[in-house]
This record gives structure tokens, C-alpha cells and sequence, in this order.
């Protein structure tokens, strides 16, 4: 899977987060160590357990652009 991500460097810092999953950012002093971050975050949210409610169900959608 790709996502995107929307990076900058401001005050020294290298800031971002991911335009397609929301929640995931993040701040490092290199840009590599902001894309390793990202990646990271971006793993570990998408391989955690959801815990469903009696009433809710969990489905999975397929998006071809």
C-alpha cells in the first residue's frame, strides 16, 4: 500500500503527516527519520485491533483510482 504524505521543514524541524490515513503525524530533525516515523505510526494504527460493538460490523472497501 502507498499513502501519501505532506512534509515541510520549519525552525529546523521536519514535520508531516499522512494526507490519506488522519491521526498519523509526525515531527523529527531529518527528513528520513520523519519518513521512518510516519511509516512506523502508519503500521502500527492500521494493525491494531478493533474492538467492535454488538451492533457495529467491520467490512472492508476496495478504492481503484
Amino acid at each position: 500500500m502507498q499513502y501519501r504524505a505532506l512534509i515541510k521543514k520549519c525552525d529546523g524541524w521536519w514535520i508531516g503527516w499522512l494526507v490519506d490515513v488522519p491521526g498519523i503525524n509526525a515531527q523529527e530533525k531529518t527528513k528520513k527519520k520523519l519518513l521512518e516515523s510516519l511509516t512506523i505510526c502508519a503500521e502500527m494504527m492500521l494493525k491494531s485491533p478493533v474492538e467492535l460493538k454488538e451492533t457495529e460490523e467491520l467490512v472492508k472497501i476496495e478504492i481503484t483510482a
